[in-house]
């Protein structure tokens, strides 16, 4: 039984053989979460002939232990807490508020690198795929479909190569499909699932996208 990936090219490329129902869509659209999710979705996208753009959402980390996410925001702002983290360690609204300022700045800044002031795509009525390169407690992920709700999408797919099991309930619960690759009962940290699981940098998003562009529109 598969318990790791090579590195996210080939997670992606697993991810996409779970999602074939999807391909050749005209109403697809596939959507990374950056920065790790956007390699993942490249492949995605490429698979099922399908045109690439980002989601940004920013998680809401415990300040001294930014891993623990007391939440997440994204674009249109959206925000979802984590109640269990938020009232088992008694955070005060100020925390929350100063951690959410700081975290909208950056949210700002990647729609701006990512698109060139552009605006978002349209997701009215279509199907989105909306890819990570893992899912450990899901308020991220959970924030971006909530996002995409308010925007009208016509259905939401929540794709990822790995998620651990508790969360993937919760999963389907709030998308209309999820796809993963690896449900390990016990999780370790999305890190843990690639071999080669190196930062993806800004310029390697807006490189991805731009190839992606090239393929779906012939437009250098």
């Amino acid at each position: 039984m598969r318990t790791q990936f090579h590195d996210r090219d080939e997670a992606g490329r697993l991810l996409a053989e779970k999602l074939t129902a999807y391909a050749n869509r005209p109403d697809l659209l596939i959507l990374g979460l950056p920065r790790g999710g956007v390699p993942v979705a490249a492949q995605v996208a490429m698979r099922l002939n399908a045109p690439l753009d980002v989601f940004v959402v920013r998680k809401l980390g415990f300040p001294g232990h930014p891993e623990l996410a007391m939440g997440a925001i994204a674009t249109g702002g959206i925000r979802v807490l984590n109640p269990e983290v938020v009232v088992s360690l008694q955070v005060p609204d100020d925390v929350i508020e100063a951690v959410a300022a700081k975290e909208q700045d950056e949210l700002k800044r990647r729609e701006r690198v990512y698109r060139n002031d552009l605006p978002a795509p349209d997701v009215r009525g279509k199907i989105v795929i909306l890819v990570d390169d893992g899912v450990a407690t899901g308020s991220t992920m959970i924030a971006a479909v909530a996002a995409l709700r308010q925007s009208e999408a016509g259905r939401i797919v929540v794709a990822t190569p790995t998620i651990a099991a508790t969360t993937l309930q919760q999963m389907c619960e709030v998308a209309d499909d999820v796809a993963a690759v690896i449900v390990p009962e016990e999780f370790y940290g999305v890190g843990r699932s690639d071999e080669n699981f190196s930062q993806t940098t800004d310029d390697e998003v807006r490189e991805l996208l731009h190839e992606s562009n090239h393929r779906v529109t012939g437009v250098s």
